[in-house]
């Protein structure tokens, strides 16, 4: 272990631009819910890629967003610890952001004196001239970080950026057990994919105002038994999540289902229940009962 390698890779960049995408890729596992709406991801994830020569921690972070609710305040903590504890940083954007909307998070990005890489995602989206465009508006804003034109989809340059992470990463001993995959529980992931689902399926203001709560995860060998609580806002969010005769809470856990059998490797059975508890994102407390902050 003399020479063994460890830092935190730790992604950040504005709602949608590909964020959880990047982080799945860099794994290659799925850690990270991905949808197409902005603001999917609420917590900071840690991936871990180990080798027996190193351990890069992966970090995603929430999209940095101006704070609406008290809990944008604390996603955006989860934002402002990763700026801190970076080895290196990769901050993505893509084609169509023309700039940073979060000034503050901008200007921590370009006093920092660590490796940071800007990497313009979704390069196959668009035409090659934009994409120049994009770097060179980049390399403005960001002089000292190397700007790299990526899709993280297709893995487009991906290889690439590995290499300069092992090629920058700091000798050090790992930070986690060689064994772990993630800092985090698997009740976590459990109810990561369940709202994952009401994000695909559930339209406007639902799926923001949802939260997952496993309340039991049993382990039989053969079967893993799930019970699972799908807690919303207001009583007028109840008739919506469940649908007419149940056929939107069916969907919802039917397809969850699938996904958590691929991500467990087990039979699962999995019952989803329907939960009001009014205004939960502007309560300090209530934030803090269902995990943001910490």
């Amino acid at each position: 272990m003399e020479n063994h390698k460890s830092g935190f890779v730790n992604i950040v960049g504005s709602p949608n631009v590909g964020k959880s995408t990047l982080m799945n890729a860099m794994l290659g596992e799925k850690l990270s819910i991905v949808t197409s709406k902005a603001q999917t991801t609420r917590h900071r994830i840690l991936g871990i890629v180990n080798e027996p020569e190193y351990q890069v921690v992966f970090s995603d972070t929430p999209g940095v967003v101006n704070a609406a609710y008290k809990m944008h305040e604390a996603m955006m903590g989860y934002v402002n610890s990763s700026l801190k504890d970076a080895d290196i940083l990769l901050f993505i954007t893509d084609p169509y952001e023309s700039e940073m909307n979060h000034k503050e998070t901008l200007a921590k990005i370009q006093k920092m004196t660590i490796p940071v890489f800007c990497l313009v995602n979704k390069i196959d989206l668009v035409d090659q001239a934009i994409v120049e465009e994009r770097m060179a508006y980049w390399k403005e804003q960001l002089p000292s970080a190397e700007i790299v034109p990526i899709s993280a989809l297709h893995a487009f340059n991906l290889e690439k950026i590995w290499a300069h992470i092992l090629d920058l990463l700091p000798v050090s001993p790992p930070y986690y057990d060689k064994e772990e995959i993630s800092d985090r529980p698997v009740r976590f992931f459990v109810s990561e994919i369940i709202r994952e689902k009401i994000f695909e399926l559930c339209k406007k203001e639902i799926p923001y105002s949802s939260q997952v709560e496993v309340d039991t995860y049993l382990d039989e060998g053969n079967i893993i038994r799930i019970r699972a609580i799908i807690i919303i806002e207001r009583d007028s969010q109840r008739g919506i999540i469940i649908g007419k005769g149940g056929e939107m809470l069916k969907r919802i856990g039917t397809n969850a289902r699938k996904d958590l059998e691929k991500f467990l490797d087990k039979k699962v059975f999995l019952e989803t229940y329907v939960k009001v508890d009014k205004d939960w994102r502007t309560s300090d407390s209530k934030l803090k009962k269902y995990g943001y902050g910490h």
